[in-house]
Order: C-alpha cells, then structure tokens, then sequence
C-alpha cells in the first residue's frame, strides 16, 4: 500500500497546502549580529529542498523557523501564502513532519507508541492508528508484527532513525522537515536510509526540506539545493547547476570539501568493476554514459531518472545502474577510505 494512499483517510492537515515562501527573513540573536541575513526563497510544492553549507552558515535555523521551533527577526514566512504566525502553533508543528539528527525516540515507549504521538494527539481512532503504524514499518522494510511492541534500546541506530522517519509520517503531514537524520549513522545504514527517503520522495506527494553538511548527499537527493555561507544564500539550483555552473569560489571549495573533486578521478568503469551493475544488455530506459564518464556525471544523471545505462568502449549496452547501486558504492568508498586512514 502506498503511503497515506487509503482513501484519504490519513489526510488531516490543517495547513492545506505545502509551498514555504521566505521574505527577506532574517534572524538575530544578538541585536546587529544576525546568523540568518535576508533570506528570500521560495520551496515549491512536492519539492525535495535540500539546505547545505557549513557549520554555522544558517541552515539549520533557517529549517527551525518554518515550524517556529525557532522565531524569526524579521521578515515573513508564509506555508500557501499564509504567514506561519498566523496558524495555532500546536496544529502547525503537529501538521509538519520533522526528523531530529539525534535519535529522538521516546525510551520507556514502544515502537508503536513512539510513532503513534501525534495520530493521539489529533485522537484518531485506535484502529486507525494501528493501521497506520503496520502500513508505516512496512514501509521502510521493518516488519510490522515484530517491530511494533519493541523498545527502542532492542532497536540498532539505523532501525531506530527509521522509526523516527516514519514517526514524523504518521499523521501524514504535507511538508517534512529534516535536519541531517543522517549524519550520526554508519556508512552502510546511511546508503540505505538514503534510498529509502529516496523511494519516498518519488512515491510520495509531499513537501522535503532537508538540512546536510554532505555534498554527495544534496546532489543524490535534493530537486533543488541551497547553498549557505555566514548566514546568506549564495546559490541555489539544481543538481546539474550546482556541478556544472558554481556560482563562485566558495561553491567550487565547498564542491571539493565534499569529495567531489576527488571523485573525478573515479570513472564508471571503477564502478563496474566493483560489481555495482545490473547486466542487462537488454535495456532500453536511461540516459547511456560510457565507461569513461566520471562518477560525479552519474551523481547528476541519477537525480534526474531512476537508472543509467552504461555503454562499453565499442558503445554496446553493458547493463544499468540505479541509485540504490550507486549509494552502495559510495558507501563502500566512503568505508574503505576510512580503514586506511
């Protein structure tokens, strides 16, 4: 079943609508030093945002003021041209969606009652939630019967962060905030949480924001990606814009920060060789890329489709590649470079 899909029944937002417009938003905590400088974006319906920059450039406070977890200064937002102050602050954080860094999950509460606290709240009937909860866990590949009445201290990180996603789905919120979920987890439960909020993302008709200090990350999941630097946004584009045109030099440094760069040197072929394919000589959707391409070119194709077919040095089809195979891939990179440190 697809998430939220049975009959609307799950539909319950307050809001009604899910585009964020900031208006020369600023934020200060000390009057004349802002941590946030006239922002003004706007974050389309169903879109997948991603806020990047580094430590202390203003993405996460930028993240925290759609829900007024943290005040503006100045300025507006408006969540479908209504200003945030305007909605009752319980109905506006419990009509959106957001997933913590640290593994917030309540420890003296099962899995079931941690995912359950806002469905509660809004007091859906038990049979509903229960509903809820079995469809949710098989969402992301965690078997609902075995799952549900465990502790999360039964739980490993990467199935605990797992629950906190879908806790943040249960009440079926229309925007979901998330503020690098990622960043505590090993490598190898990292990939995999990425492809899961990946097949979210494309089943699902809701609003992402996400917060990361990962380059990789951004350019594997994000529509469109904004780019933070003391306070101010410097750029924001596409996957494809951001690697093909960086507006300055603290894009280009931020792009080799991120080990981008440094996957130029790494071609498709390394790929292949690491057995990251699906051998089908068959196939007829995707883009085709040689084995000479750079990696970076597949980072970019595949945040645009599905798979990547890869043609051999006589242009023959050797097979595709999809993002899950990649994820795996860098994962496995990232792993190795770590051992050899």
């Amino acid at each position: 079943m697809e998430i939220g899909a049975e009959n609307g029944i799950f539909a319950s937002f307050g809001i009604g609508g899910n585009m964020i417009q900031f208006e020369n938003v600023s934020k200060a905590y000390l009057e004349g030093k802002p941590v946030v400088s006239n922002v003004d974006l706007t974050i389309e319906d169903n879109e997948f945002f991603v806020l990047i920059g580094p430590s202390g450039s203003g993405k996460t406070t930028t993240l925290k003021m759609i829900n007024r977890l943290i005040p503006l200064t100045t300025g507006y937002i408006r969540i479908n041209g209504k200003m945030i102050s305007e909605y009752p602050l319980n109905e506006l954080r419990w009509d959106i969606g957001y997933v913590l860094q640290q593994i917030a999950l309540f420890p003296h509460m099962t899995i079931e009652e941690n995912i359950t606290i806002v469905p509660e709240m809004k007091k859906w009937p038990k049979e509903k939630m229960q509903e809820r909860v079995t469809e949710l866990l098989d969402s992301v590949g965690l078997e609902p019967e075995k799952y549900r009445h465990r502790m999360p201290s039964e739980l490993s990180g990467g199935e605990q962060q797992r629950v906190g996603i879908v806790r943040a789905l249960a009440a079926d919120p229309e925007i979901i905030l998330m503020d690098e979920p990622f960043s505590a987890l090993d490598p190898i439960s990292r990939a995999s949480l990425q492809q899961d909020i990946l097949e979210m993302k494309q089943k699902l008709n809701k609003t992402f924001v996400f917060v990361t200090h990962d380059m990789r990350e951004a350019l594997m999941l994000g529509d469109r990606i904004c780019i933070f630097n003391q306070g101010e946004i410097v750029q924001i584009g596409t996957p494809n814009e951001i690697v093909q045109q960086p507006k300055n030099d603290f894009v280009r440094d931020f792009l080799r920060s991120g080990n981008i760069e440094l996957r130029r040197e790494k071609t498709l072929r390394d790929l292949t060789e690491a057995a990251y394919l699906n051998h089908d000589a068959t196939a007829t959707e995707g883009p085709v890329l040689p084995l000479s391409a750079e990696i970076n070119e597949a980072i970019t194709a595949l945040a645009e489709t599905p798979v990547i077919r890869l043609a051999g040095d006589g242009g023959e089809i050797l097979g595709t590649v999809s993002h899950q195979q990649l994820l795996a891939y860098l994962a496995n990179e990232i792993e190795e470079r770590r051992e050899q440190a």
